[in-house]
C-alpha cells in the first residue's frame, strides 16, 4: 500500500525532530502524516525492554500532546493513534468537554504517554494541576485554521506557554490562513513548511469526489433529499445543514419518511452526539443529519454522499464538508442544494475554488436531470418503501452515561436514546417536585404571622359553598403579595396592606 503524498513528504522530516507546518487536502491522510512521528518520540516499557531507552526516560505524565478544535475529531485521533499505537501499547487519552471530569483525572493520575485533546478542556485540567505537561517532547496542532474560526488561539497560545521550551512542534491543517502563520512564526523553531499533492490531483477539491450544484426550492428540499438517498448505490450518507434547528427537523422528518437517521448538532448532549456518531459508524443508522461540528474529524468507511441542504458560509466549510467522502481513494458524490436567497454566497464559493457551478440549474424533486444525474429508480417517491427499512435505527444503540457537565446533556441531550415509556414507567418518588410555596414562606423554622393567618383562613373554610372554594383559593394565591414574606414576627400583617 503506497503512502499518501503529505505522508511521504512529512514522514523523514518529522521523523529527524524538525518542526513541521504540513499542508494538505481533507482526507489525504495527514493523522499518520504527524501520528507516526508522535509515537516514535514517546518512550514506553517495551522501548526500554527493547534498548531504544533508558527507566530514565519513563514517565507518567503525557510525552507528546495533540491540540484538536472538536471534540468528533478528538475521538476521531484518539482512536488512529492506538490503532498504531497497538503493537508498542502506547496510552492514548482523549480530553473534551461534555464528560465528567474524574475519569480523565483518574486516567491522568494512573499515567498516559499521549494526550489528545480540546483546548477548554485542557486548560481546565492544567489550572487545576491535574495535567502535567512539563514532560511534553512533542506538540501537535490539528486543524489549525478551525481552532482560528472558533476563536481558540488565545487558549492554545496559553497551552503552548506551558509547555518545555525544547521540544518538536508540528501544525496541520487543510487552508493556512494568515492568523496561523503567525502562530507559527512565534512558537516554531525553523519549521519545515509541506504542502503535498497529488500530480494527478489538481485544484482545491478532490477530483475523485463528483459534484453536483442545484437550484432548489426550500419547500421542495426534503422531498428531493428522500428521492437522492433511494439512489442505485447509495451507501452511507450525511447531510449538512447550517443551523442547529433545520438539522433536527430534518432528521425528524427523514426518520417519518422511513429512513434510519440520526442527528448531530450543538444542542445535543454529547451522550446524544457519540451514540448517533457510533449507530453511523455500526450501520445501524445509515443518514446522518449534522451542523458543521461534524465537517471535520468524521472519518466514516463507506460515505457514499454528502449533501449540502443549505449552501456553507465559505469555501473553506465546503471543503471540508465534501471532504467526508471520497476519503483515501474510494470515490463519492457531493450535492449542494442551494436556495435562491444563496445564490450570492455560492458565487463566491465557487468563484474561491474556482469550479464550474456559477448558475447552478433550477431543479425539483420531479426534475427528470435530478433521476438521470443521480441515478435514482424511475418512480421513486420521497418515502422509503417499508420492505427496504432493514435498518436497525438509533434506538438500537446505547447512549452511554457520561456524566455531562452541561444543561445540554440533560434531558434534551439523552430523549432520543431513552425509551419512550421511560419516563413513564419511572417512579413517582423519584421525579423531582417543585418545593411547595408555603415552605418559602417561612422564616428561621417557623411560619411569617401573615402566611400563618392565611393558612389558618383556609382551613377554616367551610363547607357549604364547595363552588365558590376554587374561586377563592385562586383569589386568594392571586393576591398573596411577595412583601409579606419580609414583614417581621412582631409586626401585624396589617401593616404591610396600609
Amino acid at each position: 500500500m503506497n503512502p499518501f503524498p503529505i505522508q511521504e513528504m512529512t514522514l523523514p522530516v518529522a521523523l529527524s525532530g524538525t518542526d513541521v507546518i504540513g499542508q494538505a487536502k481533507t482526507g489525504t491522510g495527514k493523522t499518520l502524516g504527524f501520528g507516526l512521528p508522535l509515537l516514535e518520540r514517546v518512550v514506553v516499557p517495551a522501548d526500554v525492554e527493547a534498548g531504544r531507552g533508558t527507566p530514565d526516560d519513563l514517565t507518567q505524565a503525557p510525552q507528546a500532546l495533540v491540540v484538536v478544535p472538536t471534540r468528533e475529531l478528538c475521538t476521531q485521533v484518539t482512536n488512529d493513534l492506538l490503532t498504531a499505537g497497538k503493537a508498542r501499547n502506547v496510552r492514548v487519552l482523549a480530553i473534551y468537554g461534555g464528560r465528567a471530569y474524574e475519569p480523565q483525572v483518574e486516567a491522568l493520575k494512573k499515567g498516559v504517554d499521549v494526550v489528545v485533546g480540546t483546548p477548554g478542556r485542557l486548560l481546565d485540567l492544567a489550572g487545576q494541576r491535574k495535567l502535567n505537561l512539563k514532560h511534553v517532547k512533542c506538540l501537535v496542532l490539528d486543524e489549525a485554521d478551525e481552532m482560528l474560526d472558533l476563536g481558540f488561539l488565545p487558549d492554545v497560545e496559553k497551552i503552548i506557554n506551558m509547555l518545555p521550551a525544547k521540544r518538536q512542534t508540528m501544525l496541520f491543517s487543510a487552508t493556512m490562513p494568515g492568523a496561523v502563520i503567525g502562530l507559527a512564526r512565534r512558537y516554531m523553531s525553523q519549521p519545515t513548511h509541506i504542502r503535498a499533492t497529488a500530480p494527478d490531483d489538481q485544484g482545491a477539491t478532490v477530483a475523485n469526489i463528483a459534484q453536483h450544484v442545484y437550484r432548489a426550492h426550500s419547500m421542495d428540499k426534503p422531498e428531493m433529499v428522500s428521492r437522492i438517498l433511494q439512489a442505485d448505490g447509495r451507501g452511507l450518507a450525511m447531510i449538512f445543514c447550517r443551523t442547529k434547528r433545520t438539522a433536527a427537523d430534518i432528521a425528524e422528518q427523514l426518520e417519518r419518511r422511513g429512513f434510519a437517521s440520526g442527528a448531530v448538532h450543538g444542542d445535543l448532549g454529547q451522550g446524544a452526539r457519540e451514540q448517533a456518531l457510533r449507530a453511523f459508524r455500526n450501520g445501524k443508522v445509515d443518514v446522518l443529519v449534522c451542523t458543521d461540528v461534524a465537517a471535520r474529524g468524521i472519518d466514516v468507511e463507506g460515505v457514499t454522499h454528502v449533501i449540502n441542504y443549505q449552501s456553507p458560509e465559505d469555501e473553506k466549510t465546503y471543503l471540508h464538508r465534501i471532504g467526508r467522502t471520497g476519503r483515501a481513494g474510494a470515490k463519492g458524490i457531493a450535492i449542494t442544494l442551494v436556495d435562491w436567497d444563496d445564490i450570492p454566497r455560492w458565487q463566491l464559493i465557487n468563484k474561491a475554488l474556482e469550479l464550474d457551478f456559477n448558475d447552478p440549474v433550477e431543479t425539483y424533486s420531479s426534475s427528470p436531470h435530478l433521476y438521470e444525474e443521480m441515478n435514482i429508480p424511475a418512480g421513486t417517491k420521497g418515502v422509503l418503501p417499508r420492505a427496504e427499512r432493514t435498518r436497525a435505527g438509533l434506538d438500537a444503540e446505547e447512549i452511554e452515561d457520561l456524566g455531562e457537565t452541561s444543561a445540554r446533556g440533560g434531558a434534551k441531550g439523552r430523549s432520543r436514546g431513552r425509551s419512550r415509556t421511560a419516563a413513564a414507567e419511572e417512579p413517582a418518588a423519584e421525579r423531582p417536585d417543585r418545593t411547595p410555596r408555603r415552605r418559602r414562606r417561612t422564616r428561621a423554622g417557623a411560619p411569617v404571622s401573615g402566611a400563618a393567618e392565611t393558612a389558618a383562613g383556609t382551613e377554616a373554610q367551610p363547607a357549604e359553598a364547595p363552588a365558590a372554594a376554587p374561586a377563592a383559593a385562586e383569589e386568594s394565591a392571586a393576591r398573596t403579595p411577595r412583601r409579606r414574606r419580609r414583614t417581621r414576627s412582631g409586626k401585624s400583617s396589617e401593616t404591610a396592606e396600609q
